[in-house]
């Protein structure tokens, strides 16, 4: 019997990673679609049936490309550090709850934050093991932005946390049946939102790679199967961040159409926020966190605390 579940855990795994691998691929393709209708031109449309293949053959061509060899950097730490980040956004997957003998996690939001807090440190390895000034500025604006971001998100996390009082993710289902958090907390869930585009460096916030100082930020120096690894961790990531807002703001986890049309329109709000609006100027991203997002999020933190604690009484 623990042989047969070790196997399903096995196979439910490469169901995951295959899974995430292809929506990755997908998503990358909607948004050079959404993007392209947006600044009024075509998107990717030669490659296979109305361009569906084009993420595919992207795929190819970078990993097929020739490995740069840095002379002066830390190469080691260089080469190996997109590839932690593309395994540590694969690993945040392992808390989404499966019906098919796969792992349930009672502290799935935990692991989550852990696993948010590692890939901190993959970036600013990454900017500074490539040895130059655009990369590290960017590594370490990349690593300001996302300490500062996780304090917010952990917060307003905690809020709905403190309704349910329970850390497993299935749990938000059970609580969304009548009413969705979204209505009970509008202005959190707007705060959250903003707060998972900048903790995964997207338009407006993407000052990692802001290309206008920073050439391309922390990532400047990779190419071919580096830079696609690092490409794919942001996209996984997008995905997973989408789905964590309906999860929490959106009437929770559940196997039908209606929860991943939800997750692929939370997935499109990413895209056509990057398509409409400038980058922030960065200490107007800092003054937004520490001055703004932070005092709301724990003004309504305390506010369900003592929600809470009237309840029990």
């Amino acid at each position: 019997m623990m042989l047969m579940d070790l196997m399903n855990m096995i196979i439910g795994g490469m169901i995951l990673i295959i899974g995430v691998l292809i929506g990755v691929a997908f998503l990358v393709l909607l948004e050079r679609k959404v993007l392209g209708y947006i600044q009024i031109r075509k998107g990717p449309n030669k490659v296979g049936f109305m361009g569906l293949l084009q993420p595919f053959s992207d795929a190819i061509k970078l990993f097929t490309k020739e490995q740069v060899y840095l002379n002066y950097s830390n190469y080691i730490f260089y080469y190996f550090s997109p590839i932690l980040s593309f395994m540590l956004s694969l690993m945040i997957w392992m808390v989404i709850p499966y019906y098919f003998n796969f792992i349930v996690y009672n502290m799935g939001v935990l692991f989550f934050l852990c696993c948010m807090s590692l890939g901190v440190y993959t970036v600013m390895i990454a900017g500074w093991s490539s040895n130059t000034n655009y990369s590290l500025l960017g590594g370490l604006r990349a690593v300001a932005q996302t300490i500062s971001y996780e304090v917010s998100l952990i917060l307003l996390m905690l809020s709905s946390i403190i309704l349910i009082l329970n850390f497993n993710l299935l749990s938000f289902v059970i609580y969304q049946e009548l009413v969705w958090f979204m209505f009970m907390m509008f202005p959190l869930s707007l705060c959250f939102m903003s707060s998972l585009m900048a903790e995964v460096n997207r338009t407006p916030f993407d000052f990692a790679e802001g290309e206008s100082e920073l050439v391309s930020g922390f990532n400047i120096e990779y190419s071919s199967g580096g830079f696609a690894l690092i490409f794919l961790a942001e996209y996984s990531s997008i995905l997973f961040m989408s789905l964590l807002f309906v999860i929490f703001y959106m009437g929770g986890y559940n196997l039908n159409l209606i929860f991943y049309l939800k997750m692929v329109m939370i997935s499109f709000l990413f895209i056509w926020v990057r398509g409409t609006l400038p980058r922030y100027r960065y200490d107007k991203l800092m003054y937004l966190c520490w001055k703004s997002y932070l005092p709301i999020s724990l003004n309504y933190l305390l506010f369900f605390i003592g929600l809470m604690m009237m309840m029990m009484n």
